[in-house]
């Protein structure tokens, strides 16, 4: 089985003595559902497993209200197998956006405090908006995303050695040799090309090759845009898809700005009022807002309809290319292709990855652009994201200008080793999931 993240979480949150329960967000398929049952086989005598979407009848077992045993005596009602032992049962309930009331009990399962409880759901299909509200105070959440460059690499059998010594190479501006820095980038690409799905991974761990890495993903595109014309309610499903589907085609542009005016003849942004957020709330895109001025905070500091959108997972961007492309980077290993929408979707996946908000920068001429921001404790840090060798004059504008105060260093993420010259820091695109701890430890 995959190794996980949430694995420690759910370890960390057993040892605690109050425990509350746990909602886990995710989008659809990165294995919300498999890392609880074999964090409950780790822990548990007793599992009590309820699917809302495969068990319908128990959609009603709050019918009679939220008491704790109550609630049990429905459950035991509808499958008289399971058993409830306080202290020593898991109660797992799956695909809640089948059952939102099931929210609602988790107030009472706290205070009553003799059973565990894990909820999870597809981010499609459910408003969290709405289930924020209830339970407030008696609930935790954890959100999850497809496996990260961190995940792959355990997946492959490395363990926290290699992480370690990576963010020591980042610390100490180590360079790596070169057969480290080969081995090391070949890692990566096969992670961009795999993506962090975790059925894609299975199979290419097993089979170590890409054989049937591409029919999966299309396959898990499809299963999206299926649940987007079932969950996307209130919204014109087809609009929706619409957006879904062009997000490649402004990635393979120079300007890889989202234009909802070139997605269809006579498109106005007010028609697609809510389209973007719904997808972002559904966890299969993430969305990079232009910032008004290169400057802290962040927060509030941006255009809300001027923005990039990029998949959630780099390895489903890979697949949703034409077979030309698909050819250019599975035969030819050309990752530079697509006019480096490749590299610049993997690395707003790995900053989402590591808690960051994405935000990029053009100023009104166009003379300064950059394609993200993170920040240390001080000042704002732009990162640049470079497919090719070429200079950097908008990193050394940012650096070097007076008028953009907060900046003082920056980042350029490509296909060169550790570096740097006093301004900026150039690093290879795999230690990008390091950057957190780095800021954070330099």
């Amino acid at each position: 089985m995959l190794r996980r993240k949430i694995d420690k979480y759910l370890d960390d949150w057993k040892i605690k003595e109050r425990r509350l329960p746990i909602i886990v967000k995710g989008a659809r398929q990165v294995g919300k559902s498999t890392s609880v049952r074999m964090f409950a086989e780790r822990n548990y005598e007793h599992f009590v497993e309820i699917n809302f979407v495969l068990q319908p009848a128990f959609a009603s077992i709050f019918e009679n209200g939220y008491d704790v045993d109550e609630i049990v005596k429905q459950i035991t009602l509808r499958n008289p197998a399971f058993r409830f032992v306080p202290g020593r049962t898991l109660i797992f309930f799956d695909e809640l956006q089948k059952c939102p009331d099931c929210a609602t009990s988790l107030k009472s399962f706290a205070l009553d405090g003799r059973y565990d409880v894990v909820c999870s759901g597809s981010l499609m299909g459910i408003s969290y908006r709405e289930i924020e509200s209830v339970s407030v105070g008696f609930k935790e959440e954890y959100d999850m995303h497809s496996m990260d460059f961190e995940e792959f690499l355990w997946a492959l059998g490395y363990d926290e050695r290699l992480s370690d010594d990576l963010l020591l190479h980042l610390m100490q501006l180590k360079p790596f040799g070169d057969g480290e820095m080969q081995t090391l980038m070949g890692l990566f690409h096969d992670y961009m090309v795999v993506g962090g799905m975790p059925a894609v991974v299975s199979d290419y761990v097993a089979n170590r090759h890409f054989g049937n890495t591409l029919r999966l993903q299309r396959q898990l595109l499809r299963d999206y845009e299926e649940d987007i014309t079932k969950y996307a309610v209130g919204l014109d499903k087809g609009k929706v898809l619409q957006v879904f589907r062009h997000i490649p085609v402004f990635l393979a542009k120079e300007n890889k700005k989202f234009q909802i005016s070139k997605i269809a003849h006579g498109a106005r942004n007010r028609e697609y009022a809510g389209v973007v957020d719904w997808l972002c709330e559904a966890g299969i895109i993430n969305v990079c807002y232009l910032l008004q001025n290169a400057e802290l905070p962040l927060r509030g500091n941006y255009q809300p309809n001027n923005f990039k959108l990029y998949f959630h997972d780099t390895g489903l961007l890979v697949a949703s290319l034409d077979d030309e492309a698909q050819d250019d980077l599975r035969l030819h290993q050309n990752y530079g292709t697509y006019k480096g929408a490749i590299y610049e979707n993997v690395v707003a996946e790995m900053l989402c990855k590591q808690g960051y908000g994405l935000y990029f920068f053009r100023n009104e001429k166009s003379t300064v652009e950059m394609d993200f921001f993170v920040r240390d404790a001080s000042s704002l840090i732009p990162v640049e994201v470079k497919s090719t060798d070429h200079a950097t004059p908008s990193l050394n504008r940012l650096i070097e200008s007076d008028t953009f105060a907060d900046i003082r260093y920056g980042i350029k993420l490509c296909n060169k080793n550790i570096g740097f010259n006093g301004k900026i820091y150039t690093f290879p695109y795999f230690l990008t999931f390091l950057l957190r701890r780095f800021l954070k430890e330099k």
